[in-house]
């Protein structure tokens, strides 16, 4: 199942604009899934909408964690590492949740992921300490703690996303596997949450407006060029978004 902050998206220009990203992929997604999908909302789900609910409780969350993540003093490049961690908390929770049992070559694998998350950690970990032993005040502490804030985030939002996976593949197990339905509950139901990062939103849609024009290519249109890059990144992440988040590792 896709989720707008596994793709980066022009960190440099604007780090905190992760929500604004999102909202226009759900709203993207939950427009082309109520057209072929629901049928225009005449055709009834397989799976009750109470388990669509609950499941939606948690990709919301995941979502917006792994945004403001980005407001936490965590880079890119780490974040980008730390989510394909994604492996390592399905199969812990697998094996607690689940009782479930992995061939020594995946616990292998998953070993060698981990070792390489670490290293990465920890190297983020000592450049932002040396940051901020060069600090004269109290800031260079500050940005290792939000550093330390934004680790935190990052953990939780990966066994969020590892536990959602879970519960989607049990309720696959009962209803039968309907992944363009859940594909479009899962973005369609949590528009009205969006209300709440309203602000976030619109501040940085004004900076998308500010932002240098581009003439796109054979249409001739211009458009302020963060514009272009949001609907490029629409365009050309919605055919991988029948991937799932968390399930057994591979």
């Amino acid at each position: 199942m896709f989720t707008g902050t596994n793709v980066p998206f022009r960190p440099g220009e604007h780090p905190g604009c992760g929500n604004l990203i999102t909202f226009a992929q759900f709203l993207f997604i939950a427009i082309e899934g109520f057209i072929f999908e629901a049928n225009f909302g005449r055709k009834r789900p397989a799976i009750p909408l109470r388990f669509y609910l609950t499941m939606v409780a948690m990709f919301f969350t995941v979502s917006v964690v792994n945004n403001y993540a980005l407001n936490l003093n965590i880079a890119m490049p780490l974040h980008m590492i730390f989510r394909s961690g994604s492996l390592i908390a399905s199969m812990v929770l697998g094996i607690v949740i689940l009782k479930k049992r992995y061939s020594v070559s995946k616990y292998s694998s998953i070993a060698l992921v981990s070792a390489g998350i670490f290293t990465c950690t920890f190297m983020s970990a000592k450049q932002v300490s040396s940051d901020s032993s060069r600090s004269e005040d109290e800031d260079g502490i500050s940005a290792f703690l939000w550093w330390l804030l934004g680790i935190a985030a990052l953990t939780f939002a990966l066994l969020m996303s590892a536990r959602m996976g879970l519960f989607q593949e049990t309720l696959y197990e009962r209803f039968g596997k309907h992944s363009k339905e859940a594909l479009f509950y899962n973005h369609a139901l949590p528009l009205p949450g969006f209300f709440l990062l309203a602000p976030d939103i619109y501040r940085h849609a004004v900076l998308f407006n500010q932002s240098e024009p581009f003439q796109v290519p054979v249409l001739g249109l211009n458009l302020p060029i963060l514009w272009f890059y949001l609907i490029m990144n629409i365009i050309t992440q919605y055919p991988f978004c029948g991937g799932c988040h968390g399930g057994d590792p591979p």
